[in-house]
Formats: C-alpha cells, sequence, structure tokens
C-alpha cells in the first residue's frame, strides 16, 4: 500500500502547497480533455497528492504544534546546538509569534491541502466517468478536505472556509463556530458514500477515508466541541464512537508494540486511519529526533542523529504503574541490548571506546543562566528520557533518517477513550454487542492490552493521565489539556530563567502576518 502512494504521487502533477492567499493558480494536471480520469489507476494517480501532502509535514512541524507546546516532548539546545533560533523554546514557553517557522509552514500546508483537493474535485467533476465512479471519489476527496480544515481549525480556531477552484475572491476569516458547523456537515454528507472497512478491504483503504474515519473525526469534534463552538456535545461523541465500535472488523491489537513497528500496516486491527512512511515517503524522522544517538549499533544500525528530543520527567512520571508494558516505550536509567520484539536483553550498551554502561538520567538540568539549554557533555547529553515508541528503522539510512513506521492519526483505543470521558462528563453509558460499556470497562480494556491494574471509579484526571500513557506522542495532547483546562500549567526546569507565557489566547496559534499582508480579508487571532 505504501508504494501506491508513492506511485500516485510521482505521477500526478502538483499544483503545489500554495498558501490561502495564494489560489488564483492555474489548473496544472497532467490531465486534458482526451484523458481525464477514468481507471482506477487515473483516480489513484490524481489523488495522490493529497496524500502526499498530508504526509510531508504531519509528522515534524505538525507534529512539534502539538506536542513541543506542551509537556509531552521537549527539544532542548545542547550549549547552543538544536537551538535553530530558539523556535523550540518558544513553543515550550508560549511564546511564539505570527512568524514562527511552524505556524507558517503548517498554515500553508493545511491550506495547500485544502487547495489541493478543490482543484481535484474540479477535474472530477470535468470527468466523462460515470456518476457513481465520480461521486465516490469526490466523496474521499470532501472527506480528507474536511480533515485537512479540522487540523487548521484545532491550531488556528478561526480561519478561512475555501471550496472552489480557482478561487474568485480572496477568502475571509470565519470563526470556529462557523468552521465547526462546515466540517461537521461535509463529513455527514459524504458519510454514506465512504467504504465501510471489512477483512477483504482493510488494505485497499489503509490510509484513506473510511465511515470510521468519519466517525472518529467527528467523536473528536464532539468531544472538543465546548472549547470549539461553548457547546457541549458529549452525547454525540458516544454515538459516534458507538458507530465505529460496532463494527468488527476493528479490535485491539494483543500487543501494544507492534501498533509503531516499523513494518506496521493494515494487519493492525486497530487503525483506522493512519498515514503511510518508508523511505521513499518522506515526513518521519522520529528516530531522527528523538533517539539516543549511543545506541545506534546496540539497535542495528549506525546513522548520525540528533540527542536533543525527549520528554519533561513530569511527563513521564506518569509511567508508574506495575506491569505496563507502555512504559518499554521510554528509554530511561541503564541501557540494555534490544531482543528485537520490544523489549531488552540483560546484556548492557556501553558507551563507545568505553566500559560504561550508558545511563540515560530521567531529569533534565539546564545551564544556569542560558535559556533551555542543558549543556553538552556526555552526561548532560544523557539527559532526558527518550522516546521508542516510533520503534528505530533498522533500514534508516544517514541521506534521509526517515523511519518505516505509519503514524496514526486516529485508532480505535482513542475512540474507547474518548468515549469513556465524554462517559465521565455526563454523557450516558451505552450498550454494544450486548455489553454495557462503563468508563471504567472502556478504559480497562486498553489498561489490559497494556498489562496495567484495573482501575475501579476513574474520574477525569485519572483518565487525562490514562490518555497520557496511552497516546503519548501520537499528536494529540495539546488538544487534551486545552480540553483539560491544563495547557497553561507549567513545569518548571532546575535552573530555568524563562516562564511560561499562561495568556489563554495561546490556546490558538496566530494567522501568519505574511498571509494578512497577501489577505486583508484575513482577521488576527486575539492576543496577537
Amino acid at each position: 500500500m505504501k508504494k501506491i502512494f508513492i506511485l500516485c504521487a510521482s505521477i500526478a502533477v502538483l499544483a503545489g502547497a500554495y498558501s490561502c492567499t495564494k489560489l488564483d493558480v492555474p489548473v496544472e494536471s497532467q490531465y486534458v480533455k482526451s484523458n481525464f480520469p477514468v481507471t482506477d489507476a487515473d483516480y489513484n494517480a490524481l489523488l495522490g497528492t493529497i496524500y502526499s501532502n498530508l504526509s510531508s509535514n504531519y509528522a515534524v512541524p505538525y507534529w512539534r504544534m502539538q506536542e513541543l507546546s506542551t509537556d509531552e516532548a521537549i527539544l532542548p539546545a545542547r550549549d547552543g546546538n538544536f537551538d535553530d533560533g530558539g523556535q523550540y523554546r518558544q513553543l515550550h514557553y508560549h511564546t511564539w509569534t505570527f512568524d514562527h517557522p511552524n505556524v507558517i509552514t503548517i498554515w500553508q500546508w493545511g491550506f495547500g491541502g485544502v487547495n489541493t483537493c478543490n482543484r481535484i474535485i474540479s477535474l472530477v467533476n470535468a470527468s466523462p466517468s460515470s456518476e457513481a465512479k465520480k461521486a465516490a471519489t469526490i466523496a474521499e476527496v470532501r472527506a480528507m478536505r474536511a480533515l485537512y480544515n479540522y487540523f487548521m481549525m484545532d491550531l488556528y480556531g478561526n480561519i478561512p472556509l475555501i471550496t472552489e477552484f480557482p478561487v474568485a475572491t480572496q477568502p475571509a476569516t470565519q470563526t470556529r463556530a462557523k468552521a465547526f458547523e462546515y466540517i461537521e456537515s461535509e463529513l455527514q454528507s459524504v458519510l454514506q458514500q465512504l467504504p465501510a472497512k471489512t477483512d477483504a478491504n482493510a488494505t485497499l483503504y489503509y490510509g484513506r477515508p473510511t465511515k470510521a474515519m468519519v466517525f472518529a473525526l467527528l467523536e473528536k469534534m464532539y468531544l472538543n466541541a465546548q472549547v470549539y463552538t461553548g457547546t457541549a456535545k458529549y452525547t454525540q461523541a458516544v454515538a459516534m464512537a458507538d458507530s465505529v465500535l460496532k463494527n468488527s472488523n476493528y479490535s485491539l491489537d494483543a500487543k501494544f508494540r507492534d501498533i509503531f513497528l516499523p513494518n506496521n500496516g493494515p494487519q493492525i486491527k486497530e487503525t483506522i486511519f493512519a498515514i503511510p512512511y518508508d523511505q521513499q515517503i518522506p515526513g518521519n524522522q522520529f528516530t531522527r529526533f528523538g533517539f539516543f544517538y549511543y545506541l545506534v549499533n546496540a539497535y542495528g544500525f549506525n546513522v548520525g542523529l540528533s540527542i536533543a528530543m525527549s520528554t519533561t520527567p513530569e511527563f513521564y512520571n506518569r509511567f508508574n504503574l506495575p506491569g505496563d508494558v507502555r512504559t518499554k516505550t521510554w528509554l530511561a536509567g541503564p541501557q540494555f541490548v534490544p531482543d528485537g520484539s520490544g523489549g531488552f536483553t540483560t546484556q548492557p550498551v556501553y558507551y563507545p571506546g568505553t566500559t560504561t554502561q550508558i545511563y540515560i538520567e530521567p531529569k533534565l538540568t539546564l545551564v544556569p543562566g542560558k535559556p533551555m539549554d542543558l549543556g553538552n557533555t556526555i552526561a548532560s547529553q544523557s539527559e532526558g528520557v527518550r522516546s521508542l515508541k516510533y520503534y528505530p528503522d533498522p533500514s534508516i539510512i544517514q541521506a534521509t533518517r526517515l523511519n518505516g513506521n505509519d503514524v496514526p492519526v486516529f485508532r480505535l483505543a482513542d475512540v474507547m477513550m474518548m468515549k469513556a470521558e465524554a462517559i465521565l462528563r455526563g454523557a450516558a453509558a451505552t450498550t454494544v454487542n450486548g455489553e454495557l460499556q462503563t468508563a471504567d470497562v472502556l478504559v480497562n480494556k486498553i489498561r489490559t492490552r497494556a498489562g496495567a491494574p484495573a482501575v475501579a471509579g476513574i474520574d477525569l484526571q485519572g483518565l487525562l493521565d490514562e490518555r497520557a500513557r496511552e497516546f503519548s506522542w501520537e499528536g494529540w495532547r495539546r488538544n487534551d489539556l486545552i480540553r483539560f483546562g491544563q495547557f497553561e500549567t507549567e513545569y518548571p526546569l532546575p535552573n530555568d530563567v524563562l516562564n511560561m507565557n499562561k495568556d489563554v489566547n495561546r490556546r490558538l496559534y496566530p494567522i501568519p502576518a505574511q498571509e494578512i499582508k497577501l489577505n486583508p480579508n484575513l482577521v488576527q487571532n486575539p492576543g496577537y
């Protein structure tokens, strides 16, 4: 399936990842009236640009906006190295500006995706293919356009809603509530035209919209509706969860580790929507930024990596449940040779040229007087718990330093956990497949898979902590903390010389200044 995406992206001619202000571009395509898309291969090639754009920035700049702005991930400097103009400090301390590189890149990425979807819809509408084929294709594209718009609404709040190609007039900013209503309507409109997952079509529709993807996205929207619109929709969230849970083709995989291995793919039973990656689909560089360089030989490769990114001690302290296999997704303490299946042997790993066992300190001690800088000695390099969730890909090469691990966007465990939270927030528990699913029942299914002890009487804070354990580094921490009113919670590090900006307006990112300059119909978010 990954190779299909590569082929699609290479056959189609990109119109480009245009920002929402650069929409008066010509329709650039290999397709002319005599060879409009007709066959399945034609349509796959045409749609490939949507998915190649999605993968290009999801696992690095988009992920950084969602995770480096929280306690879940931190990319400190090491004696000035890896500071990159302070952009990671700005995310950590909520001091970003409207010209932050990620703020600009992701605005253009998201609306470039919307623009590509609109361009493809215009081409398909002009195609001589059957009405059924055109309708099915347009439903897929509209679902992806809704996903792009959701990412933009979640990050930027008040956004333009662009539905035509080419665009006749510069689009104006719409309220977040209006964007929510539009995305909801789009998803509901295409739902019946999308396929439901079966064992027979799991590979064909892997990484593409299905009914379950729409249900999961709507559930995410309804769970956050109080934040997005001011009106709670927890009962609706439960209904969307049940629509997924009734499909027996989705189930929790027996081994948590399998979900994130380099060879993950359509065989993972709980994946609802994932972004495929491999050495030819760029975008996944978790090993490059999040692994610990001195362990490369022990894990079967030898590539120069960053030593910078880790998690905060405060976040790692949540991984304290006896027997919980999710704790093994972090590298902390004395290091041992891996056993190849997510565990470890008893053979120590030594710092190169020494007989000193590598020891990763689960702490971060900043250099006095220097902003978010750990120093660059062996000892300071060894501070900071590293992530092993997206297990290192042994086929990684120096030239690209890419991972082949597909990155889940929606999976069944999230559907279950969101349902549990909606119930705790006031929705009624429901019965699915003969089972009354209370919050405890749902959470304990996930804990059982992880090998963690069962919980009785889980509360909202306990559920937030459980989400931290289950979904670490999956791009949802900012979303969760804002919903729980904890996005402004400080977690100072020793010798910290900077303070977090606690302005609640930072729950939204700013519209890039250059976009407003090009399009005066865009209105800046409050506080910027």
